[in-house]
């Protein structure tokens, strides 16, 4: 994914897309980070059902002794992520799904590191695959 992103789309809309009920406003966010609260869409493991929930950014492995291990933990590799211990077992059965409209990456230029936001063409909503652990 990206260390930051944005959503400004309604919770009108994520409800219609998405066919969740969401409980609270949702106001538009241009400088998501991790560590925040940030609108996930998962199913329940008890009946398959989807919902709209408020999920920490950063996933905290099982085996990890302290929380603040997922504050760092903010991405996984496609090409590896069903291997590696720290997200073997979150990819394999607590998948979600995170609505965004953009995100940022940064790249060196002149030696400062300069922003860029990139989004599609329409501003239409992005979705990013995400990884929920136990402790959430």
């Amino acid at each position: 994914m990206c260390g930051r992103f944005t959503l400004m789309h309604s919770h009108e809309m994520l409800e219609a897309v998405f066919g969740v009920r969401v409980r609270v406003d949702i106001e538009p966010r241009f400088n998501i980070a991790p560590s925040q609260l940030v609108p996930v869409v998962r199913s329940s493991p008890k009946d398959n059902t989807r919902h709209l929930d408020y999920l920490k950014w950063g996933l905290i492995p099982s085996w990890a002794k302290d929380a603040s291990i997922g504050n760092h933990m903010i991405n996984a590799r496609s090409e590896t992520v069903n291997q590696k211990p720290a997200f073997k077992d979150s990819f394999r059965y607590r998948r979600c799904i995170i609505p965004a409209n953009g995100f940022y990456e940064w790249q060196k230029v002149e030696g400062k590191k300069q922003q860029y936001y990139i989004r599609l063409k329409s501003n239409d909503l992005m979705l990013f695959a995400g990884l929920w652990d136990k402790w959430t």
